[in-house]
């Protein structure tokens, strides 16, 4: 991996990189299983990550050097239409995101466009804002799931996507608030996290009234399933880019229940500003997502570690 610092151009901001976070997007693009637009071989990974900022290009305000930031990983034109319209994911430029297309994060610094940086407070700790990047792919979820207050959500998933937005959604007033997940031992930490009620899948028998489900794992079975989770006239939300050979949904099902589907893909600006606002203003608790910090040449082990499936790895953070 190429760790040469590079001096920022016009409109740059170079970063001093305190963490940067594993997962499994990384673990896929280190096996060469995540498929072409969608990274480029060989290049520095990661794309979840904090730092501080240590020099700026010409045009960038040099008011931003010392400050703590995180940054943004989808590289829109800012041009075309879609862009205009804040959804970067749908660039019509093409694709291009730090840590899979473009130098990521896993270095001792990163330069990218300063327009692109979330700036934090002072005294923000910068371990638990390496995983503002998940955050702000959570709120880009349940920004567009828009839940009203008392209303029956669901969460399909027990991992750090899930349980950041369960914590999300609670400032949302939600009367019901459940996580589903794979294991019995996440009830703990998802009712931490917000959760009123965790149920398993052989659990989700009766669980048929939801307003809002938001499936944040993207597996084979889990959009299929998430439609019987809903009431007539529910909301799905599906995050991520589905698995594989993902069983189809029933249109006939969902025509007749009227059920609105929505995606979300990476993290608008509006996603990242919420996130960003909510950490600043200690509504998210990330670090309780971390049990690992190794440094950035126990790199081989952060991968390992990920890809264990082990219930007692959470989040991995390499240190430069």
């Amino acid at each position: 991996m190429e760790h040469l610092p590079r001096d920022p151009g016009p409109g740059e901001a170079r970063v001093r990189v305190h963490a940067a976070g594993m997962c499994g997007s990384d673990l896929d693009l280190h096996l060469g299983r995540r498929p072409a637009p969608y990274a480029r071989y060989p290049l520095t990974p990661g794309h979840e990550w904090s730092g501080t900022v240590t020099a700026v290009g010409e045009g960038t305000p040099a008011a931003l050097v010392g400050r703590k930031v995180v940054g943004e990983g989808l590289r829109d034109c800012a041009a075309c239409a879609p862009c205009r319209a804040g959804e970067a994911g749908l660039c019509a430029a093409g694709y291009e995101e730090t840590g899979f297309t473009l130098p990521g994060a896993m270095a001792p610094t990163l330069t990218l466009p300063a327009r692109l940086l979330h700036t934090l407070p002072p005294d923000a700790d910068l371990t638990a804002a390496a995983f503002l990047e998940p955050a702000a792919r959570a709120a880009a979820a349940v920004l567009k799931a828009r839940p009203l207050p008392g209303s029956r959500v669901a969460v399909i998933g027990s991992g750090a996507l899930g349980l950041l937005a369960a914590q999300l959604l609670g400032a949302f007033s939600p009367s019901e608030l459940t996580v589903v997940g794979a294991s019995p031992g996440r009830a703990d930490l998802s009712h931490r996290f917000g959760a009123t009620r965790y149920r398993t899948w052989d659990q989700t028998a009766h669980l048929t009234d939801c307003d809002v489900v938001i499936d944040t794992v993207g597996a084979a079975s889990t959009a299929r399933a998430a439609t019987s989770l809903l009431r007539p006239g529910g909301r799905l939300v599906l995050t991520g880019i589905p698995a594989p050979g993902a069983e189809k949904l029933d249109p006939a099902r969902v025509v007749a229940r009227q059920l609105s589907i929505g995606t979300a893909f990476g993290a608008t600006s509006r996603a990242w500003t919420h996130a960003v606002r909510a950490f600043s203003a200690a509504r998210l608790t990330p670090l309780e997502l971390l049990t690992h910090q190794l440094g950035i040449e126990e790199f081989e082990r952060a991968v390992d570690l990920t890809g264990s499936a082990d219930p007692h790895v959470g989040r991995v953070l390499l240190r430069p």
